[in-house]
Formats: structure tokens, C-alpha cells, sequence
């Protein structure tokens, strides 16, 4: 069984920046692709990015593409979220999950951490 555990969210002001972290245990997390999701309030849980086992391809949604950028630290078992340029439609609760294969839906991941809330406002 993986545990995944997100640290990182707080209140940022539009424009700023925050970097969520994935912390993974009970699994080594090269074995999987790794993603981020968000959940704003009132709204489905949509697809953020993802990144591949070994670092070398990343995916993002159109909403966050060019502001935020996914990596990950095999050796550490943690992956991370750099998120800039913040907008308040980025206010949501951040999740990261864990899956075999290469998907956008949530239906792909079969681990998931409780969640981080970021939430974006002057």
C-alpha cells in the first residue's frame, strides 16, 4: 500500500508562487506516473499535470500550461509542484496520485494523497 502525503498549500496573492510536495511511502515511486489534480469548490476534480516515471515527459492541462511545471525526485520518493504566476481560478484543493499507466483521468490512479488547499486572493 502507497501513502502519499502533500505539503506545501497556503494563501498567495495573484501573481505569486507556492511549490506543493508529494512525499510517497510504502512504494517506491519510480514505479509510477505521477500526477496532480485539483478540486475547486463546487466544480468536478480536474486533471492538473502528470509527469512519467522516470522524469522525462511531463503533460499539463491547458489552463496551467506555461506557468506551472511538475518534477520529481525518485531518490527522495517525492514529486512537486511548481505553481507561478497564480491566478484566483487556481484556488482548489491539490492532490497528488499515483498510477501504472499514462492517463489524464482519475480513473487511472489508483493512489491518492488527502489533499493540499491553495487558495489564490489579494
Amino acid at each position: 500500500q502507497m501513502q502519499l502525503v502533500e505539503s506545501g498549500g497556503g494563501l498567495v496573492q495573484p501573481g505569486g508562487s507556492l511549490r506543493l510536495s508529494c512525499a510517497a511511502s510504502g512504494r517506491t515511486l519510480s514505479r509510477y506516473i505521477m500526477g496532480w489534480f485539483r478540486r475547486a469548490p463546487g466544480k468536478e476534480r480536474e486533471f492538473v499535470g502528470c509527469i512519467t516515471r522516470n522524469g522525462g515527459d511531463t503533460y499539463y492541462a491547458d489552463s496551467v500550461k506555461g506557468r506551472f511545471t511538475i518534477f520529481r525526485d525518485n531518490a527522495k520518493n517525492a514529486v512537486y509542484l511548481q505553481m507561478n504566476t497564480l491566478k484566483p481560478e487556481d484556488t482548489a484543493l491539490y492532490y497528488c496520485a499515483a498510477a501504472l499507466s499514462l492517463g489524464f483521468s482519475p480513473a487511472f490512479y489508483g493512489y491518492w494523497g488527502q489533499g493540499t488547499q491553495v487558495t489564490v486572493s489579494s
